[in-house]
C-alpha cells in the first residue's frame, strides 16, 4: 500500500492533466494513473481546434467560451509555448437547404454571446479566395482558435511536475474500493494507492472505470479519421468547416448521402503552426478499432477538393484515426457520482476534449475544493444516470 494522496486522477490525457494541474494549484496532492503513456490515447490522435462555432447554444457554448479564455491565460502561465493562435473560423454552406438550419444555429449562438455572423459569397471570397464557387454562404467567427495538443500535454506535464504531481504510467486501474473515509485504487501491477478523492478522466475507457464503483456510464468510443497534407502556403485567412460538420454532430436525422451518413462525415480544415493542413473528419462507432480506411480517406479528400479545388494539387503525407469518448445522450459527463461521494467524473467530450480541457479541469477542481462552479452544471452531472436507473426500475 502506497502513501495516500488527496486526489487520484485516472487518465493521463489532456482532460486528466488539466484536472491534475488545477487540483495541484489548489494545494491538493495528486497522483495520475495512466494505463499506457501520457497522451497516448485520444489526446494524441486529434486535431487542434478550440472551435466555438461547433458548440450547441447553451451550456456547451458557454463552457467553450470560458475555456478559450483559460487557454489565453495558459499561453502565458504554462512553461512551454502551446502554439495558441486565433485565426477565426468559417462554416461553409454549399446546399440551399442548409441555410435555414445554419441561420437558426447562428441566431441561437449569438444569443449566448458568440461573435458570429453569416457571410455572402463576396465576403467569403475575401477570406477564402480559393474556395469553390459552389459555396453559397458561410458563417464566420473571429474567435475560433487553436493550440498544439502535444505541446499542451507537455506543458501541463511540466507544470504538474513542478507542483509535485506524481505520474504512474502503465498502471491500468482494475479495482476501486470504498473505505470508510477514503478510496483504495488497485492497478494491474498489483499496486494499491489511497486517496480521499478519485477523478475518472479515462476517456474512452471511462465506462469501464466507472463500472468498478457500480455506475454504468453510456460512453462508447467514436472513431475520427483525419488526413494530413504536406506543408503549404496559407490558402485562406481562417480555418474552415462545412455545414455537414454541424449536422453530423447535432442533427443526425438530417437527410444525407449514404457514405456521409455511414461515416458521420463532416469537413474540417485547419492549418498547423508548421504549415500542414489537417483535414477530416469522421464520426464512426466501430468499437476500439483505430485503423484508418480507404473509404474514409477517399470521402475526406473528395470533399476537400469539392470545397477547395486547389487541394487536388496538394500531397497527402499521412492519415490517422483517434477514438473519442461519446455519451449516448450527446452531453458531457462532469461532476460527482451521488452514490459514491468523492468519486468524480470528467468524460464524454467526444471531439470537444481539446477545446474544453481547461474549463473541465477548473470545474472538477472547484467541485472537489467546495467552491461554487462558474456555471450551473447539473444537466451534465453523472447523477442523471442514477436517476434514469431509478426511473427504469420504477417502470418495471
Amino acid at each position: 500500500m502506497h502513501n495516500g494522496y488527496d486526489c487520484i486522477v485516472i487518465g493521463g490525457g489532456i482532460i486528466g492533466l488539466s484536472c491534475a494541474y488545477q487540483l495541484a494549484k489548489s494545494n491538493k496532492s495528486v497522483l495520475v494513473l495512466e494505463r499506457d503513456d501520457i497522451g497516448s490515447g485520444t489526446s494524441g490522435a486529434c486535431d487542434h481546434m478550440i472551435l466555438l462555432q461547433s458548440k450547441a447554444p447553451g451550456l456547451p457554448l458557454k463552457l467553450a467560451i470560458t475555456s478559450l479564455e483559460i487557454y489565453r491565460e495558459w499561453q502565458k502561465e504554462l512553461p512551454e509555448d502551446v502554439e495558441f493562435a486565433t485565426r477565426g473560423g468559417m462554416i461553409l454552406i454549399d446546399k440551399p437547404e442548409h441555410i435555414p438550419v445554419m441561420e437558426d444555429f447562428v441566431k441561437r449562438q449569438k444569443s449566448i454571446g458568440l461573435n458570429v455572423e453569416i457571410l455572402d459569397k463576396r465576403e467569403i471570397k475575401k477570406r477564402q479566395p480559393w474556395v469553390s464557387d459552389h459555396v453559397i454562404a458561410s458563417t464566420y467567427s473571429p474567435d475560433d482558435s487553436q493550440i498544439n495538443p502535444f505541446r499542451v500535454l507537455f506543458a501541463l506535464f511540466q507544470a504538474c511536475t513542478k507542483l509535485n504531481v506524481k505520474f504512474m504510467r502503465h498502471e491500468e486501474v482494475v479495482e476501486i474500493i470504498r473505505k470508510p473515509y477514503s478510496w483504495e485504487v488497485r492497478t494491474c501491477t498489483g499496486q494499491s494507492y489511497n486517496s480521499q478523492i478519485v477523478v475518472n478522466a479515462a476517456g474512452v475507457w471511462s465506462a469501464q472505470v466507472s463500472s468498478l464503483v457500480g455506475l454504468e456510464l453510456p460512453i462508447r468510443p467514436k472513431r475520427g479519421q483525419i488526413v494530413v497534407t504536406e506543408p503549404i502556403e496559407e490558402i485562406g485567412q481562417t480555418d474552415a468547416w462545412d455545414a455537414n460538420y454541424i449536422i453530423s454532430k447535432h442533427l443526425s436525422n438530417f437527410e444525407r448521402d449514404g457514405v456521409s451518413k455511414k461515416l458521420g462525415l463532416g469537413f474540417a480544415m485547419s492549418r498547423t503552426h508548421s504549415g500542414n493542413y489537417l483535414i477530416g473528419s469522421t464520426r464512426e462507432y466501430v468499437g476500439f478499432n483505430k485503423s484508418t480506411t480507404y473509404e474514409a480517406f477517399k470521402a475526406i479528400t473528395n470533399r476537400a477538393t469539392e470545397l477547395f479545388p486547389v487541394f487536388s494539387k496538394v500531397r497527402i503525407i499521412r492519415s490517422f484515426a483517434g477514438l473519442r469518448p461519446a455519451c449516448e445522450d450527446g452531453k458531457y459527463v462532469i461532476g460527482e457520482d451521488p452514490s459514491n461521494p468523492g468519486f468524480f467524473i470528467a468524460t464524454g467530450h467526444e471531439g470537444d476534449g481539446i477545446a474544453l480541457a481547461p474549463i473541465t479541469g477548473k470545474l472538477i477542481a472547484d467541485l472537489v475544493c467546495g467552491r461554487k462552479p462558474v456555471f450551473e452544471i447539473s444537466e451534465i452531472s453523472p447523477s442523471r444516470f442514477r436517476r434514469q436507473r431509478i426511473s427504469e426500475t420504477v417502470k418495471r
